[in-house]
């Protein structure tokens, strides 16, 4: 059970990242990569310290869709210059 855990919880946590790039970069544009950068490291260093198995999992796979958010903060810019997703007005 414990590998169906950490996967259904890593599908989540990767689609929850999905909106969470689109919706930072138009509020807050590339600057936002700073938040995932901490939010990361933050998660990878959790993920050392906890005992348990799943927790420490999640974490680290929380941590490291962080930072590859990073990258797609900046892909997110060249899509939104595309015109594939809307820009926000000054």
């Amino acid at each position: 059970m414990t590998g169906l855990i950490i996967g259904f919880c890593t599908f989540l946590i990767i689609g929850l990242f999905h909106p969470l790039v689109i919706k930072g970069e138009y509020y807050f544009g590339v600057r936002v990569w700073w938040a995932f950068l901490v939010a990361g490291v933050m998660a990878l260093a959790a993920s050392l310290w906890v005992r348990g198995v799943i927790v420490s999992s999640l974490l680290g796979v929380s941590g490291f869709t962080c930072l590859w958010s990073i990258h797609e903060v900046f892909a997110q810019r060249r899509r939104v210059e595309k015109g594939w997703f809307p820009k926000k007005d000054k």
